[in-house]
């Protein structure tokens, strides 16, 4: 059963990953976008349209703004997901070869293997 594991590491792995890469695209993005505005500031302040202080507010509430926005969409996010994952996900492994033949007692070692897993699951979430 060392592959369950191996699969339980990667999962996390992957989930960590993924959390990382979205954290860093968000502030790719803010980043951006407070570049942007400042550029419109400056142009509009430039044009005399604007004072400097206007211009820093307009700034910090595009930012804001933007943020807010992202704030309220992963907040949507997590709650379309947690609607979807209220109940177990089937999970189908495939493999590319030929499965292996499994002779009986192999097949009720692996139940024995996955009832004792299935016990000590229980016992960590009672604790």
């Amino acid at each position: 059963m060392a592959g369950l594991g191996d699969i339980v590491q990667k999962a996390f792995y992957l989930g960590v990953g993924l959390a990382a890469a979205a954290g860093e695209q968000a502030g790719e993005k803010f980043s951006s976008i407070g570049i942007q505005a400042q550029k419109l500031a400056d142009e509009m302040v430039a044009k005399g349209e604007i004072t400097t202080e206007e211009a820093r507010k307009l700034v910090d509430d595009m930012v804001k703004s933007a943020q807010q926005q992202n704030l309220n969409q992963a907040q949507s996010n997590n709650t379309e997901r947690a609607k979807k994952t209220s109940e177990p996900r089937r999970i189908e492994i495939v493999s590319d070869g030929e499965a292996p033949s499994q002779s009986p007692e192999d097949i009720s070692d692996m139940r024995k293997q996955v009832e004792a897993l299935q016990e000590e699951l229980k016992r960590m979430k009672n604790s």
